[in-house]
């Protein structure tokens, strides 16, 4: 007897299940970084600071950016898989994509630079003069990557059960297209080259990733 597990379903649902694992991962980190260990830094001594820096953030940065990574494979190929082109699942898997690449090319690289000088003012040495700065941009990507996570859930969850954004590409409005992705764009380009604004304490980010939700299903249930 063919076991279930092995045919198409089967792996498909085994795909949906590495997603969902490898996303709560990410995402549980990403919240974790942000609305608890940035607070907590804002208040701790500098040498509480500096052992988290060295010993508890690389473990915490390794499991964050391996479930990016999972998440992110595991998620374009369902979408390759299944040829999915409904508007509220594609605006979903850019703000995903986005992140993706703000983990990999952004956060993971700047943190590493923090990490080293962390360890070399332990060692007796001086800090890196670039840690600084590296901090401030590998900041600024998580808080996009924050602000992001909140509408991403919401379009990855809602396009399926929403009809209202089920909508094809090829079938929404122009005007709908230009103003949804565009707005993601620009917020995406400030999070590589602008700065917190809003986005700087908690309950900034936070309320700006729920207003943005709002904007971005509006635009995109336009007809």
């Amino acid at each position: 007897m063919e076991l279930s597990i092995f045919n198409q379903g089967g792996v498909m649902f085994l795909l949906r299940w590495v997603h969902l694992l490898a996303g709560v991962t990410w995402i549980g980190l990403l919240w974790y970084f942000n609305l608890v260990q940035g607070e907590y830094f804002k208040e701790a001594d500098a040498g509480a600071r500096s052992d988290a820096v060295r010993k508890l953030v690389p473990r915490a940065l390794w499991w964050f950016r391996w479930g990016a990574m999972f998440t992110f494979l595991s998620g374009a190929t369902l979408i390759y898989m299944k040829h999915l082109s409904g508007l509220g699942i594609m605006l979903g898997a850019t703000m995903g994509t986005f992140m993706f690449l703000n983990v990999w090319l952004i956060i993971w690289p700047k943190q590493k630079i923090v990490i080293a000088s962390a360890k070399q003012v332990a060692a007796g040495g001086e800090a890196d003069p670039k840690a600084g700065a590296a901090a401030a941009k590998a900041g600024l990507a998580s808080r996009t990557n924050t602000l992001f996570s909140i509408p991403m859930l919401f379009f990855m969850a809602s396009s399926v059960h929403l009809p209202a954004i089920q909508t094809t590409l090829a079938a929404a409005s122009k005007v709908s297209l230009v103003t949804t992705f565009g707005i993601v764009v620009v917020l995406q380009l400030n999070g590589m080259f602008g700065k917190t604004g809003p986005f700087t304490s908690v309950k900034g980010v936070i309320g700006s990733g729920l207003l943005l939700t709002v904007v971005l299903y509006l635009l995109a249930t336009m007809s």
